[in-house]
């Protein structure tokens, strides 16, 4: 069942809050934080992918995408971040807008349950990035580990899908360990608390010291 008019124009209507409210975003500021372009753009085109997968892409997301790589070729790296950030965003929105809606609908009996996936959850054992997703966030969920400080289980289990532990796209299928052992949970754990700073787009040097345990 194609459910049409009520998410587009939900989808519209966030959009034009998006624009009025300025897209504020403490992702603008990314180019502080170590991330480059390339990888905001790569962000911003995986994003926009789970969008277009959903049927569900909004219609300047794919444009914002191509302003930020014509900033980029023209030297531009802060505008492309810029650029890509908000082709992140919108793209993470319509996902997110379209999954509410749907639930709203199916609350309100317009239509059935099998519409709305309750959950990205892919089988047992792994767990499908959705916008708005961290690492902590993920090992929080009741049916992950139920403990957020538990997610350098998660990064160690997949460090050969996550270049850095701050960063991780929609789309991304993690395998989830379960069965991690008690020295391994605890070991986790206290990477996570004692982890110090860090910064986006960069590979700590206490979390390669974890990742070599």
């Amino acid at each position: 069942m194609k459910i049409t008019h009520p998410l587009k124009l939900a989808g519209f209507l966030v959009l034009a809050a998006l624009l009025l409210g300025g897209c504020a975003s403490k992702e603008e500021d990314a180019q502080t934080s170590g991330v480059s372009a390339e990888d905001a753009i790569a962000a911003a085109k995986a994003a926009n992918d789970r969008a277009k997968k959903e049927g569900y892409e909004w219609r300047d997301t794919g444009k914002l995408i191509k302003k930020a790589e014509a900033a980029l070729a023209d030297g531009d790296s802060d505008k492309a971040i810029k650029l890509a950030n908000q082709a992140k965003r919108q793209a993470e929105n319509a996902v997110d807008q379209k999954y509410a809606e749907l639930r709203r609908l199916e609350a309100a009996g317009i239509i059935g349950p099998s519409t709305a996936p309750a959950a990205a959850a892919t089988g047992a054992g792994q767990y499908q990035v959705v916008g708005g997703d961290n690492l902590w966030d993920i090992a929080g969920k009741q049916d992950i580990f139920a403990n957020p400080f538990q997610w350098p289980l998660i990064y160690k289990t997949n460090q050969t899908k996550i270049k850095d532990a701050d960063l991780i796209f929609p789309g991304q299928v993690f395998d989830i360990d379960q069965n991690a052992s008690g020295t391994d949970v605890a070991a986790a754990i206290q990477h996570a608390k004692t982890r110090g700073a860090w910064s986006l787009g960069m590979v700590e040097e206490s979390d390669k010291a974890f990742l070599a345990q």
